[in-house]
């Protein structure tokens, strides 16, 4: 089997690749041409994999390059995933995140309809939530470009596989963390910034909302649950969600404790890291995916946050 990754320099395309090279795939990554680029997260399995420049702004790009390697699965991974980055560019996230997928597909459909395509959709489509909690089933109400987006490209999978017939997925994950996440991202800001207090290298973090919610869990374990998507028949879209809800705050406090610090030391709170439309509350159901894939999330809200400071400390230790 061969499978086709956009993404996979970011933190899921990394456990993707390292998940199907595993089950015996041949991987290919799509990259995108850089003056510098940035293998960090899969330097221990480059030699393994196969790489294919291509962009998401170039549909020529994408079309040659489906039609040159020919895979039997495509995991559309590659987005501009930080919603921050969405309110100051704006115009560049619909391009990347909304008619990206569109390229992506439209070239599937022209090379050949049997590919199973997997979309990486967003819990940030839910937004101003309309139930508690979210399923497959709950409206979208996204508050920014990002979620917009997203939701665009949700709704494109979907057309194109009703149209089309191509054995198409999206998988509305909920927010997933680990050692490999962008250090831009609030959950990765906060291990870092534990590491680097205790190890004496600085003596704040400052941080926005502290009373916003989210579904927490392992990236590795929601990768896995991708695969089990591709693999189902006929595709359908699932709700990936560890089902529990912690807030920013609650996350702090984990972390900080398990070096034992106590957190109210630490952390400020500065207005330029608060969203102009802030998504208050976000919580998965992932019963429909318990039922037909059999997936349930590994890894617990506490190990997460653990694993997380443990490997912030491990890497700003001194050798």
């Amino acid at each position: 089997m061969r499978a086709l990754i956009t993404g996979i320099t970011g933190q899921d395309g990394s456990y993707l690749a390292e998940f199907l090279l595993e089950k015996g795939y041949e991987v290919i990554g799509m990259v995108r041409r850089a003056s510098t680029e940035s293998f960090e997260r899969i330097n221990h399995i480059k030699d393994r994999l196969t790489f294919a420049q291509a962009d998401l702004l170039d549909q020529l790009s994408i079309l040659r390059m489906i039609d040159e390697h020919r895979p039997d699965e495509v995991y559309n991974l590659a987005a501009q995933s930080f919603v921050p980055t969405s309110w100051t560019q704006p115009v560049l996230t619909g391009e990347f995140d909304a008619l990206g997928v569109t390229k992506m597909l439209e070239a599937v459909r022209q090379v050949n309809t049997r590919i199973k395509f997997y979309q990486a959709s967003s819990s940030e489509m839910f937004g101003r939530v309309q139930q508690v909690p979210q399923s497959e089933n709950t409206p979208f109400y996204p508050r920014s470009p990002y979620g917009v987006a997203k939701v665009y490209g949700h709704w494109i999978t979907v057309n194109y596989r009703e149209s089309y017939g191509i054995p198409a997925c999206s998988g509305i994950l909920f927010n997933h963390e680990s050692p490999r996440r962008g250090l831009e991202f609030v959950t990765r800001k906060i291990t870092d910034g534990v590491a680097r207090i205790k190890l004496g290298l600085a003596d704040q973090l400052a941080l926005g909302n502290l009373d916003a919610k989210r579904d927490w869990g392992y990236a590795g374990d929601y990768v896995r649950a991708m695969w089990l998507m591709a693999q189902h028949e006929p595709p359908q879209d699932y709700v990936i969600a560890t089902g529990e809800t912690h807030s920013v705050r609650d996350f702090v406090e984990a972390a900080f404790g398990h070096v034992d610090l106590d957190y109210h030391k630490y952390v400020v709170t500065d207005p330029r890291f608060v969203r102009p439309a802030e998504v208050d509350l976000l919580q998965g159901s992932a019963e429909k995916a318990r039922e037909d894939l059999g997936w349930e999330p590994q890894v617990t809200f506490d190990e997460l946050v653990k694993m997380m400071v443990d490997a912030d400390l491990e890497r700003l230790t001194p050798q």
